[in-house]
């Protein structure tokens, strides 16, 4: 019986910094995937580009993504580790410690951003296709990266399909809080209707850890504040059961956290497979308009409602503290280099507002109409701004409905692009 997929491992070296191509360079690596009856074929190429930042591509498996069975009716997709991520060089704590000092590592960060990822990929582009451009798929953070992609080289772009990702075009860190933590609240909220038990549960451990001093397997010591970074995963559409289920084996026999929930806990909250996801949060929203500041941060103290002795106690999102580098084992190496990106104000922009007004790349996406990570309102007025986009809105599903539909939402944004729905 054949395989699901047939694969190609595929790793370049690219300049670390595109700007200075004779520099120091790092290793990009990215997995070509095809029908295995169609390998012989001369088919389009589908570049995905996974969410995060600090995500790396999906690797599959029989049935896994689920996307990814309607992509390979059409297309050779490569999924990408974007620079930093997974197999290519990859950004972790113990390289993060190698630096000599946090000025030489907040330098060395500055370049993982959406415009050298774009870079990386048109450089990929030309050795596996030369000329001929190619179609992407952008989940979450992925659209982020799409729009840098049409504003810096749309020569490269066949059709574009954004999932949950598009973001506001000259949106600051300030203004996407100020939007993200009440959507944040409603969500919790949702979550302790759904499981009313959940709450008092919450609020009872909160309070123990207030009382004791409780260690995670690796020695962090677990605080009220980092237990609220669960809320995490309140925005994908098995959320609320994930919490639930780790609250519901939270405490022993005695009134203790369980071992099994304390491991979970320093799993779901270490950043050990992802620190650039921390790390280059608010750098998304740098565009040459003044530093970040720990935007999250300095909004959360004007919200009374979120404080930690507040009941209900509310779990926070997609959101990045400084205290978790200085509190989190696999964020500490990062601490003082983190402090600088939040301080550097000369980011230089990642999108060309006239250049995507002109935009002829055909450009569909999915708009989360309840989506926790990504403003609605924001989305839409950025698809009203970029020429060639067509939207479909829907509540169907949450941020992850690229997969949580199996094939049925890249098959239609497929077929809006191509204008066929």
């Amino acid at each position: 019986m054949n395989p699901a997929y047939a694969t190609v491992d595929h790793v370049f070296t690219v300049p670390l910094d595109h700007s200075a191509p004779s520099g120091p360079g790092i290793q990009v690596f990215a997995r070509e995937v095809v029908d295995p009856a169609r390998a012989g074929e001369r088919l389009p190429w589908l570049l995905y580009l996974q969410g995060g930042p600090g995500g790396k591509s999906p690797r599959p498996s029989a049935g896994s993504p689920s996307w990814l069975a309607q992509a390979l009716k059409t297309h050779r997709v490569l999924l990408l580790d974007q620079r930093g991520t997974g197999r290519s060089t990859p950004v972790t704590a113990r390289s993060a410690a190698r630096f000599t000092s946090p000025a030489q590592l907040a330098t060395y960060l500055g370049h993982f951003r959406a415009d050298a990822v774009v870079a990386d990929a048109e450089l990929i582009r030309h050795q596996l296709c030369g000329e001929q451009p190619w179609e992407t798929l952008g989940q979450s953070y992925g659209g982020f990266i799409t729009l840098t992609y049409l504003s810096e080289a749309p020569e490269g772009l066949r059709a574009c399909y954004v999932t949950g990702g598009l973001p506001g075009l000259t949106a600051t860190a300030d203004d996407v809080y100020a939007r993200t933590y009440p959507r944040v609240r409603d969500r919790v909220l949702d979550f302790y209707a759904r499981y009313p038990d959940d709450a008092p549960r919450l609020r009872k451990i909160a309070d123990l850890l207030a009382a004791t001093e409780v260690r995670l397997p690796n020695g962090d010591r677990l605080t009220t504040r980092r237990l609220r970074t669960l809320g995490l995963a309140l925005g994908m559409g098995d959320g609320f059961e994930r919490i639930h289920w780790l609250l519901d084996e939270s405490l022993d026999a005695e009134g203790e956290p369980s071992d099994t929930f304390l491991h979970q806990v320093m799993a779901l909250t270490g950043f050990t497979d992802n620190p650039l996801f921390a790390v280059m949060q608010e750098t998304l929203y740098g565009q040459g308009a003044g530093s970040s500041g720990w935007a999250a941060s300095r909004a959360l103290e004007d919200l009374p409602e979120f404080a930690e002795d507040a009941d209900p106690l509310l779990l926070t999102g997609e959101m990045i503290y400084p205290w978790m580098f200085r509190d989190i084992t696999g964020l500490r190496p990062f601490a003082d280099a983190a402090d600088l990106l939040a301080e550097r104000a000369d980011w230089p922009p990642l999108y060309d507002p006239h250049r995507l007004a002109a935009n002829q790349v055909p450009l569909s996406a999915i708009v989360y109409h309840d989506d926790m990570y990504v403003d609605a309102a924001l989305s839409l007025r950025t698809a009203r701004e970029v020429g060639g986009t067509r939207v479909w809105i829907t509540n169907e599903w949450e941020h992850d409905g690229v997969t949580a539909s199996g094939g049925r939402v890249l098959a239609r944004l497929m077929d809006l692009a191509a204008d066929r729905a």
